[in-house]
């Protein structure tokens, strides 16, 4: 989609990862739930490492029917196989886990990241004028609410108002 302020990879997996942390932070000290903070950042670091080689496809198209969503997945596994080789064998143990990333119960966590991500990048550009991403944000909050994750219920009423928000209104 069109946009006004362009993001990279970098930055992206960057908050991911912060929003990551947030995220168990609320569970562990307003939930009193025990997440391993440290591993879920570490996975959110590495959890696009793939779009190294095959770039960024938008969800939507990944998703658009079951053949090519297998396929890309293929291609996912094969660019992942790739980074992995690249690591020095003594490494791998370490970053493999992080690149393949699928503990389905920590990768929940990464995964809600990466979906307030994308809302909060729709919150900003909507912000910014550029109504492409209103249906973006109303999906997005939809599939964020069916988490059923108290934590993305937590950040969504207490955080995310204030990225609708100017400098000047959030300083008040």
């Amino acid at each position: 989609m069109r946009n006004t302020h362009k993001e990279s990879v970098a930055v992206h997996s960057y908050y991911v990862a912060a929003l990551a942390h947030l995220l168990c932070t609320i569970a562990n000290n307003v939930y009193g739930k025990d997440v391993p903070t440290d591993r879920i950042v570490s996975m959110a670091l590495f959890h696009d490492a793939t779009e190294v080689f095959v770039g960024d496809v938008a969800a939507p198209v990944k998703a658009s029917n079951p053949d090519v969503k297998r396929s890309f997945r293929e291609i996912e596994r094969a660019a992942a196989a790739s980074i992995v080789r690249m690591i020095p064998p003594e490494l791998r143990g370490v970053y493999a886990p992080l690149v393949h990333a699928h503990d389905d119960e920590l990768y929940r966590w990464v995964k809600a990241a990466d979906l307030l991500d994308a809302y909060l990048k729709s919150l900003t550009e909507l912000t910014a004028g550029n109504r492409e991403f209103a249906v973006a944000k109303t999906q997005l909050e939809t599939t964020l609410r069916n988490l059923a994750m108290p934590e993305v219920d937590y950040f969504l009423e207490r955080f995310a108002p204030s990225f609708e928000k100017t400098l000047d209104e959030i300083a008040r």
